[in-house]
């Protein structure tokens, strides 16, 4: 049984979520200071982005005043056993 993740050929899990909480932030106020929609920061939230701009990564990080590693992992096959 293969995952959506699988299917789409990435592994990437976005921390979005526990960033926004340990900064006290929600996320339409991330929104409205990075230029983007509610709806896009809900689809990189929830891992459903299949992909993402650097100048939008590069306002993101700003604003939560982190780094894309931060912010960006990669789920190992080891992970999903």
């Amino acid at each position: 049984m293969t995952t959506d993740d699988e299917d789409e050929g990435h592994r990437v899990v976005v921390h979005l979520g526990s960033l926004l909480e340990q900064r006290g932030m929600t996320l339409a106020e991330l929104a409205a200071r990075v230029g983007v929609t509610n709806v896009n920061l809900s689809v990189l939230k929830n891992g459903r982005a299949k992909a993402i701009r650097f100048s939008t990564l590069t306002h993101i990080c700003e604003v939560l005043d982190c780094q894309p590693g931060d912010l960006l992992g990669v789920r190992t096959k080891r992970d999903e056993s």
